[in-house]
């Protein structure tokens, strides 16, 4: 096997369901202490963080990504162990492959590579993986970027192994995200009997005006590359389960997912104010999850426009689609993000997989980013 499937499979096999890293981060930083970086472990409530360095001063180039896995689900659902990598028909499988396992093996190959070729490079490459990107995301990239910005610690910028690919290695390249914003909402009513509904209040009923505001509101109509800001509700919970009793309480959570035109706080006053000309009885508990960020034209998108355009074979597409990633927490500190990795076909689902050859293609890949940025 190739070096980087050996790394891969020797990820995968290691349980490392969120935060638990199961000592992935020992053996990345094993490999990389081996190549001449510095080493720091940052050990964060329950989450492990590495951050790698090789070289000093700017520019200072990030490769993002995280060890940490969804649960596989039911194991007899897999055709094999997920927590046992098998190759079938040029395909590897197994929790992680593609989200992101494959990609944390491909930054440590190429990593090796590039500061054994260029041990004199230009800036800083540095290498941050966290344990908590799946789950809430609290005391991983969040945590370390609170931590960066007490010390000081500059970014330029920053190349997430997110699996962003559609169909072909190097076909998509995703310049930002939206931001993500999720309300609990808890409508308050009065319980009684549905026989007698002069002496309750049904909170379904009260609430039900001002939802159809919510869900029906235009709030823009995209920016640049990013869709219009959308809102979906996605849990709605309310009565006893008797069919005679109205119920005291409406629980609804709803997720916005946002364009820059948009930040958390003006988004909740928005809110807050349709449901206060309804005269609702109510409380929200938010949950600021991430604001947008964009990478404007520059020499980042520039040079990774030039070198997926390669492994590709045609210029990719440039995106901010998607869900969310810990880049939301790097771009903050001024650094121009990007996203970049394998097919994005199997994540969090059962027999979640990658493509062997792409696998193989990943470190050379970042390799030619690195040394084009880094030069």
């Amino acid at each position: 096997m190739s070096c980087v499937l050996d790394l891969a499979c020797e990820l995968i096999a290691r349980p490392s369901i969120t935060p638990d890293d199961a000592g992935c981060q020992q053996l990345i930083a094993s490999r990389l202490a081996a190549a001449g970086f510095a080493i720091e472990h940052l050990r964060l409530g329950e989450v492990d963080n590495l951050w790698a360095t090789h070289g000093q001063g700017e520019p200072v180039l990030v490769l993002l990504g995280h060890t940490d896995v969804v649960p596989p689900g039911p194991r007899e659902d897999w055709v094999s162990d997920p927590f046992t990598p098998e190759i079938r028909d040029g395909v590897l499988y197994g929790r992680g492959a593609a989200d992101m396992k494959g990609s944390v093996a491909a930054f440590v190959v190429a990593a090796e590579a590039f500061v054994s070729a260029y041990p004199h490079h230009t800036g800083t490459l540095a290498v941050l993986v966290t344990s908590d990107e799946e789950g809430d995301a609290i005391d991983g990239v969040r945590h370390v970027a609170r931590l960066f910005a007490e010390r000081g610690q500059r970014i330029d910028w920053c190349i997430t192994g997110e699996p962003s690919s559609t169909a072909v290695l190097g076909d998509l390249l995703r310049v930002g995200r939206r931001g993500s914003l999720t309300g609990t909402l808890t409508v308050r009513g009065v319980q009684g009997h549905v026989a007698y509904p002069d002496k309750a209040k049904n909170p379904i009923h009260l609430a039900a005006p001002a939802l159809a505001e919510l869900t029906a509101r235009r709030w823009d109509d995209g920016f640049e590359s990013f869709p219009p800001t959308s809102l979906q509700v996605s849990n709605i919970n309310a009565g006893t389960g008797a069919s005679n009793v109205i119920p005291g309480t409406l629980e609804v959570m709803f997720n916005l997912r946002y364009t820059p035109l948009w930040n958390a706080q003006k988004l909740e006053t928005e809110i807050h104010t349709l449901f206060d000309a309804h005269k609702l009885d109510y409380a929200i508990k938010w949950h600021r999850s991430g604001e947008p960020f964009y990478t404007p034209e520059g020499r980042l998108r520039s040079v990774a426009r030039q070198v997926l355009g390669q492994f590709a074979g045609k210029a990719p597409e440039e995106s901010t689609g998607g869900g969310t990633s810990d880049a939301r927490f790097i771009a903050p500190l001024g650094a121009q993000c990007i996203e970049v990795g394998p097919v994005n076909a199997t994540i969090h689902q059962v027999d979640e997989c990658v493509r062997v050859e792409d696998l193989e293609k990943l470190p050379e890949l970042y390799q030619q980013l690195i040394a084009r940025l880094l030069d």
